[in-house]
């Protein structure tokens, strides 16, 4: 069963987390409406939609390409929605660069060869077919992978707040306190 939608209402120097608006602020207890557009609640992502696709991976048994099974991973996106003419090349350059000797299932070693590696380095194809330069593991660890898992590290907390209390009220920084 999925989740219901999480809601951000900013109101009184804080950020209260919520499954459905209140008419009062559990944090000053002001009533909500007609405090403006910054008050207004904002839906928090519970999760990505993919409407078609298939998710290649690598392991001891070589390349897997499956349409199934990954619905409760991270979303790690690569490309940017304005580089059209890559997206429509995208499928095709995973194709070709996954027939490679270089994945084949006796290639793989669990630390140095895996699926890690391999996402990398069809990355790095991309940019190198790009004349840009490649990225090492730790900066792509640092750009792609860490940002995306404190998402969804921040996104499980609230959910779990939100599964016995009725808000999570978080205090914003200074600069945002303006309501």
């Amino acid at each position: 069963m999925e989740a219901a939608a999480i809601l951000r209402v900013r109101h009184c120097g804080a950020a209260i987390f919520c499954r459905r608006a209140p008419p009062l602020c559990p944090a000053c207890g002001r009533p909500l409406r007609g405090a403006g557009l910054r008050a207004a609640p904002h839906y928090q992502s519970t999760c990505c939609s993919l409407f078609s696709g298939v998710v290649y991976n690598y392991n001891e048994e070589g390349i897997h390409r499956d349409e199934t099974g990954w619905e409760q991973c991270i979303s790690v996106p690569l490309v940017q929605p304005d580089m059209f003419g890559l997206l429509q090349q995208w499928d095709y350059l995973l194709e070709e660069f996954s027939t490679g000797e270089e994945w084949l299932p006796h290639r793989y070693e669990e630390h140095d060869h895996n699926c890690y590696t391999y996402a990398l380095a069809f990355i790095n194809s991309v940019l190198t077919a790009q004349g840009k330069q490649q990225m090492s593991k730790s900066e792509f660890t640092e750009k792609f992978v860490i940002p995306q898992t404190k998402n969804a590290s921040k996104y499980i907390t609230l959910h779990q707040e939100l599964t016995t209390k009725d808000f999570y009220i978080v205090p914003l920084p200074d600069q945002e306190k303006q309501c």
